[in-house]
């Protein structure tokens, strides 16, 4: 039974991989790959067949531990749909606001501010603005803002996708450094394994690197050849059409998804409650303000959140879900004990990589790789638990590297690019042949910086 859960995992990750082939929503195999996992898990685990662990690293048996034990196995399945809820809320608030800025043609003024016409750097421009943008607000609205920004500014979608691809890099270069940018940097800085400052110190140029070789290289591929004017002068037919709100409402947006982070810092408290109140506050003002001269009540469902609500794709946040729990699942899965402790498949596998692999560095390199494959967050969990490391040790910031870029590998190998994929319609392969192999020489890259800030320090 614990092999056919892993098999059905890699069966739902293979179904999603290939959706274009099957010509089948991806949001169909990972609802149905987590469903059934669960289910699985729940008769095997009252039948006896194997024992579910927790976060905290509790094991649960029903056989030996009754009520106690089924109340385990609830409250582990609360906790996963809680972290996922978690994202989904986050990610919703994020669109939302959004949309609500590009129903008001905020969006329109961004537009203005980028002058040029040359595709290669109109590739620079977008790529710094995800860079830096994503260490502040998180690669994942970072990537949502600047994807409907190139929709604006790049209409034919063969070209927009090479931007967007790239963007899903560039964002998660940026989100690796910085302690708000990725929820991994985050675990790592909540749990005091690296400082803001000794992460920024640190990463930062690792990061640099692993954004700029790529856009480097991507900048002589003929894609990023000649200019963009005639799709900007179609483009530009919109600009008279700036609404007297677009200003405000591209401003508030953006300053309260801003905000997010801070409120975080202030209260202690997650993300998505500051992005629930930023979106609230969006909302309010959205609900008040005139966004054209003669303004009637019969116009004002064209610029209400109600309408971005309804602009927002439900697959993409039920894909989150759903590939979420199924992860959540083999991480609750006790595959097998080492010394005595039993852990879950995911743990259990890294375990056995640190015991295999002769060089700790050759593992985190792998767990980076690795998550282009499978949700970084319980990998870095697992990491978390494999080492002792002070703080700001270097191990600690090349974890935060790996998890947070490694994803840039494969399209659904971090929330920013599932994202991407689930607003441009991103086909796995695509990806794969265009951009995968410009993320990987930009992972190796980040790795040699820190290869060499080794042999320097030590």
């Amino acid at each position: 039974m614990t092999n056919l859960i892993i098999l059905l995992f890699v069966l739902g990750y293979i179904a999603i991989a290939t959706e274009h082939k099957l010509k089948l929503d991806k949001t169909v195999p990972a609802l149905l790959t987590a469903a059934v996992l669960w289910a699985l898990l729940a008769i095997g685990f009252h039948e006896g067949w194997f024992s579910i662990i927790d976060p905290e690293g509790h094991v649960y048996n029903y056989l030996k531990g009754g009520e106690a034990a089924q109340e385990g196995f609830h409250n582990t399945l609360m906790h996963h749909l809680g972290k996922t809820a978690e994202i989904l809320v986050f990610l919703t608030g994020a669109m939302t606001i959004v949309e609500i800025i590009d129903l008001h043609r905020g969006f329109e003024i961004l537009k203005s501010y980028v002058k040029t016409n040359s595709r290669r750097k109109l590739l620079w421009i977008i790529g710094a603005i995800a860079f830096f943008l994503s260490a502040v607000i998180d690669n994942l609205t970072a990537t949502i803002v600047l994807v409907t920004l190139l929709r604006k500014l790049v209409k034919d979608r063969n070209t927009r996708l090479w931007y967007v691809g790239l963007i899903v890099i560039a964002a998660n270069a940026g989100g690796a450094w910085s302690p708000i940018g990725d929820v991994t940097t985050t675990m790592l800085w909540i749990a005091k394994k690296v400082s803001a400052a000794g992460l920024i110190e640190h990463v930062f140029i690792p990061s640099v690197l692993n954004f700029a070789l790529p856009f480097g290289i991507a900048s002589f591929l003929p894609v990023f050849n000649g200019t963009v004017k005639g799709e900007k002068e179609e483009a530009g037919l919109e600009e008279a059409e700036k609404l007297l709100s677009s200003k405000t409402m591209l401003y508030l947006g953006l300053g309260m998804i801003l905000f997010v982070p801070v409120f975080k810092t202030l209260t202690h408290l997650p993300p998505y409650l500051g992005m629930m109140l930023s979106l609230g506050i969006v909302w309010l003002v959205s609900e008040y303000i005139h966004p054209e001269e003669n303004f009637t009540e019969e116009r004002k469902h064209l610029y209400s959140a109600h309408k971005a609500l309804s602009r927002i794709e439900i697959s993409s946040i039920l894909f989150f879900l759903g590939i979420l729990l199924a992860v959540g699942a083999l991480e609750s899965l006790v595959y097998g004990s080492i010394n005595g402790v039993e852990m879950g498949s995911l743990r259990y596998m890294a375990e056995v990589l640190q015991q295999t692999l002769p060089n700790v560095e050759i593992v985190v390199v792998l767990l980076g790789i690795l998550s282009a494959i499978v949700d970084n967050v319980p990998l870095v969990a697992a990491s978390m638990g494999m080492f002792d490391y002070p703080m700001d040790h270097i191990i600690w910031h090349m974890i935060a590297y790996s998890a947070g870029t490694g994803g840039s590998i494969l399209i659904i190998g971090s929330a920013a690019g599932v994202a991407a994929m689930g607003m441009e319609k991103i086909d796995f392969f695509w990806y794969m042949k265009k951009i995968s192999w410009l993320a990987f020489l930009g992972f190796l890259a980040g790795f040699i910086a820190f290869w060499i800030e080794k042999v320097v320090a030590y």
